[in-house]
């Protein structure tokens, strides 16, 4: 223990720790403590260092990739949906076609709402994204081109000859036979 004297009385101070901080004695002066990180002093006003981050353009692109190579992403997921559901036809595996086919055409109706955050800068200029665009359409198109796959593997595609028989001419007959005589 340390002992100080404070106007002849003698007060007993136990050490303190190294972080811990004693407000106590610096009451009357202004003490200048650093910004914390992510902010900086701008004249008065505090400015927060995020919006130096959404004008950056290398941010910008990035995040248009990640959103443009998403669909190419779920390819993998659904390629392991389709095995694991089997070819047989029954509830699952048709209600699992139809979201496999009719989520990426929903998408692809809208693909500039999509994308509507990345077209203009947040300085007013625009950023040309027609690749991450045309990449986000070719990855939902491979999305679908799965679903037909799958719709053709368990045999609802009309594919063969056969399924079209309903549309076919029924065929005359050029010649009837009866009891052994030709008859045209």
């Amino acid at each position: 223990m340390s002992v100080a004297e404070k106007g002849g009385n003698r007060v007993a101070r136990t050490p303190r720790p190294r972080w811990q901080l004693d407000f106590a004695t610096r009451s009357g002066q202004a003490q200048e403590l650093p910004s914390p990180p992510g902010y900086s002093v701008a004249g008065s006003a505090l400015v927060h260092a995020d919006a130096s981050r959404e004008a950056d353009p290398n941010l910008r692109i990035k995040r248009c990739w990640d959103l443009a190579l998403g669909p190419f992403k779920q390819v993998p997921m659904n390629l392991f949906i389709m095995y694991m559901s089997g070819s047989s036809i029954s509830i699952f595996p048709i209600m699992m076609v139809v979201m496999m086919m009719f989520r990426p055409l929903k998408t692809l109706f809208s693909v500039k709402q999509a994308f509507k955050g990345f077209e203009t800068g947040a300085n007013g200029l625009g950023v040309n994204i027609l690749g991450q665009k045309l990449v986000f359409i070719l990855g939902n198109l491979a999305n679908v081109a799965l679903a037909m796959y799958k719709c053709h593997t368990m045999g609802l595609l009309p594919t063969h000859s056969s399924d079209w028989l309903a549309f076919a001419d029924p065929l005359e007959r050029t010649e009837v036979v009866l009891g052994g005589l030709g008859m045209r």
